[in-house]
């Protein structure tokens, strides 16, 4: 019986491989085979990974369609020439083994990063996030042109290489390819199921797409690159930040950051792949107009962006925003009148409150029915921290209380109907 290739043992550090590569170290091991570090000794012991595919349980007989895959994936991933992706080297086959040889990324993988800045306690900020995001899109949008979907994105398959600041996509393995390895994929959908032998990408990073049927599309990459995002933004595991009962994504509660950046991550992270973005050139866009916005939405409402019952009587009286108007006949809301000073003449520069007692209750109330008796707390913390603080901010930071994006805005936009 022939000898499984998984079941040889790991090749040990000083072992010369194909007369060339010094193997120094094991880096990994996984499904496929085995990861090295290893020293070319034909460019000076220039360091670089030689990967081992050898697929679990798959005898010397059975090996010959995974070679046949191996090297139309080898010389897929040869066509790939971008800063951001290491160097495809070679690729050759010695004692029953296949071994791809690739460039070494020296560097700390964005999961270490993040560690490390929670060590100084904090994790990766918006701004951040925004920059990092704008950096890898484009490298996705290249490998998603040459018809291949990394189909296996997390903080651990994306590194910062020393003394550079942007990031590199590694870990381009066999079996990602979506253009010639399935024949039966159809002419107008960019979709393959790759079958039994291929990874399925990582728990919680994968969309359930991949990981139940193995269907992938550039925005199944998409997707976990929007949970790689919020795990950067939140420090935590994406296991903490999905319901588990409804499977809804509840990581705003984490962070903080603004409505317009949200709602991008929002649209990479749907679960159904029709309401993804689909491409990565539609992320970039939106986050571009992300950094043109001076102020974001989040902090600013304009009175004609809001429904036609904004200011009912009611709600001016509770919030004590009293109406005026122009010599147009317009309506202008300011906020009550200002002492003025007996030494100067001049308006004080201190308010009064401007929240009635009312409108803090009715505001409490809402609040509770999403977040329950904290709200009581919140608002009171608001308050403390600014008491002259206008109706429009004081509804805005407590809607920021509210986790779930749409239940927040749904709650503001009540309050001011």
């Amino acid at each position: 019986m022939s000898q499984s290739p998984m079941t040889r043992p790991e090749i040990a550090a000083g072992t010369l491989i194909d007369n060339r590569y010094i193997i120094q170290k094991l880096l990994g091991q996984g499904g496929l085979g085995r990861t090295y570090l290893a020293f070319d000794t034909r460019r000076f012991n220039e360091a670089c990974v030689l990967k081992e595919f050898a697929p679990i349980g798959t005898g010397e007989s059975g090996l010959e369609p995974y070679r046949n895959l191996f090297k139309r994936e080898a010389k897929i991933l040869h066509q790939l020439q971008h800063p951001q992706i290491p160097k495809f080297l070679a690729c050759f086959e010695g004692d029953g083994r296949l071994f791809l040889v690739q460039e070494y990324v020296d560097g700390k993988t964005y999961s270490r990063l993040l560690g490390e800045l929670q060590g100084q306690g904090r994790n990766f900020s918006e701004e951040e996030v925004i920059q990092w995001l704008k950096n890898l899109l484009p490298v996705l949008e290249y490998v998603h042109q040459h018809n291949i979907i990394h189909r296996d994105i997390s903080p651990d398959n994306i590194m910062l290489p020393d003394g550079n600041d942007l990031p590199v996509l590694i870990d381009f393995g066999v079996g990602k390819q979506i253009a010639d390895i399935n024949e039966r994929r159809s002419s107008n959908h960019q979709v393959t199921f790759v079958g039994k032998m291929s990874l399925v990408g990582k728990v919680g990073y994968a969309p359930r797409e991949q990981i139940s049927l193995g269907l992938c599309s550039p925005c199944s990459d998409l997707y976990a690159l929007g949970v790689t995002a919020i795990v950067l933004l939140t420090g935590r595991d994406p296991s903490l930040l999905m319901d588990q009962y409804s499977l809804e994504w509840n990581w705003r509660c984490y962070t903080c950051i603004s409505d317009n950046f949200a709602l991008v991550l929002d649209s990479m992270l749907a679960d159904r792949p029709n309401k993804r973005y689909q491409t990565a050139r539609e992320v970039i866009t939106d986050l571009e107009r992300i950094g043109q916005l001076e102020v974001p939405m989040s902090q600013v409402m304009m009175v004609d962006d809001l429904p036609p019952t904004v200011f009912t009587p009611e709600f001016l009286a509770m919030s004590a925003i009293s109406p005026s108007y122009n010599q147009l006949g317009e309506t202008i809301f300011s906020s009550p009148s200002l002492p003025a000073s007996p030494q100067t003449g001049r308006i004080q520069q201190r308010p009064q409150p401007s929240l009635q007692p009312a409108f803090i209750k009715h505001c409490q109330q809402e609040l509770a029915y999403h977040i329950g008796p904290m709200a009581n707390l919140i608002i009171e913390e608001i308050l403390a921290q600014d008491p002259y603080i206008s109706p429009e901010q004081f509804i805005e930071l407590i809607a920021r209380e509210i986790p779930n994006f749409q239940a927040a805005f749904e709650f503001k936009k009540s309050l001011f109907s």
